[in-house]
């Protein structure tokens, strides 16, 4: 990967006094950089695969550094490029991912060199300067878990090691969050186990997108960054034409009302169904009624993640039995563990829309999945928190950072 895009815009008198006095240019304020002034996600069509190669974008002519000689130029170049304090670098989890953060921040990607030994052993070695840098590590922990999460770490502790100023650990889908208490005697809570390990391993901050429950930020002994993917989904649910009456979102379960009133207030204030289930096991669920009424309407049914699909397939199943026109399946976190395909593609969906927080292997794609960008919401994200900016904390708003 290259290293972060050269950004020079100073004049030749400025960086000579740089390089006189050894010190760096102040950092650029966001308006040099051609990013997005809004975190809606505009995706227009329905991304059936991937969003494309992303393509940085290019500077424009009047920001140019002067070439006045070679030699000059290239110690401009230099200052520039090492100017610029923040550094994102990826983790094989979801590298599309990360190069589409990079993009809509106007950034290269971190060249970072990771790879596995025979044994299983996980190697990392930065391959560019991070000393006194504001380092982001984007790594979902999703499947597999322990890979991820493992690879995470050892991440982390390169750039410890290395001298980086801050390093946040960016994690669109945090593994484990749904261990976040104990439901029977002599249980583990793994969601605690796993911050403990992310702090002791060196971050100094966690940027996390639409957590399973939200005391999983407590868990944290360091600063927690908590957005929430609806508003990429919400702007691509205004974009078709359903009249705002023939509306209803439905929860899969009761631990997902507040989720989904936070949803359906945003939604034209649509009004409110529950699906009521009971759990026999893990990873097995039971529907037993529907509370609010649905007949004749479209219903949306919001959740956090979609993992075996058992959930929200029984209940598309009981919402169609109610007398629901068309179901809507809509949840950030894709994790579609085996038979999730089978179900959500076996008819009852009119369409189920999910994030790219967890890539989508191209086997796992069905003609009724839409795939939406969380990469403007998380690149917005990430410079507010490098340029120490509130976004708000209103519960379910666009960025749930303060």
């Amino acid at each position: 990967m290259a290293s972060l895009l050269h950004t020079a815009s100073r004049s030749s008198l400025a960086s000579r006094d740089c390089l006189r006095h050894r010190t760096y240019l102040p950092n650029y304020s966001r308006s040099q950089i051609p990013i997005l002034n809004s975190v809606r996600c505009g995706v227009g069509e329905p991304l059936k695969y991937a969003n494309g190669k992303p393509c940085v974008p290019l500077l424009r002519s009047e920001d140019l550094v002067p070439n006045f000689s070679d030699t000059k130029t290239h110690l401009v170049n230099e200052i520039s490029k090492n100017d610029t304090r923040l550094r994102i670098f990826s983790g094989t989890a979801n590298p599309a991912l990360s190069q589409e953060i990079a993009c809509c921040m106007g950034l290269e990607l971190g060249r970072i060199k990771i790879k596995r030994f025979a044994d299983g052993e996980i190697y990392v070695q930065l391959q560019e300067s991070v000393r006194g840098c504001d380092v982001y590590l984007v790594q979902p922990t999703c499947p597999p878990a322990n890979e991820n999460l493992m690879e995470l770490l050892v991440m982390i502790d390169a750039c410890r090691r290395a001298s980086a100023k801050n390093i946040t650990a960016v994690i669109p889908y945090f593994g484990y969050a749904r261990a976040d208490r104990k439901t029977q005697g002599r249980e583990s809570i793994a969601a605690k186990l796993v911050a403990n390990l992310i702090t002791e391993a060196g971050a100094n901050r966690v940027l996390a997108c639409d957590l399973h429950s939200g005391q999983s930020m407590g868990y944290f002994d360091i600063p927690v960054d908590h957005v929430y993917g609806q508003p990429v989904i919400l702007d691509y649910l205004a974009s078709k034409t359903i009249y705002s009456d023939d509306l209803v979102v439905v929860s899969p379960d009761v631990g997902g009302v507040a989720r989904a009133r936070a949803f359906a207030k945003k939604l034209s204030d649509a009004p409110l169904a529950i699906v009521d289930k009971r759990r026999h096991g893990h990873n097995v669920a039971e529907v037993m009624n529907l509370i609010g009424d649905v007949k004749g309407k479209v219903a949306v049914m919001v959740d956090d993640m979609i993992d075996t699909a058992g959930t929200i397939t029984k209940g598309a199943a009981l919402l169609h039995q109610e007398g629901a026109r068309e179901v809507y399946a809509c949840c950030t976190h894709a994790v579609f563990s085996p038979p999730a395909i089978e179900r959500l593609s076996s008819g009852l969906f009119q369409e189920v829309i999910i994030t790219n927080t967890i890539p989508v292997s191209e086997q796992n794609y069905f003609p009724q999945l839409t795939v939406l960008s969380v990469a403007n919401l998380l690149g917005e994200t990430i410079w507010r928190v490098h340029d120490d900016c509130s976004g708000g904390y209103e519960p379910y708003s666009t960025l749930g950072i303060d």
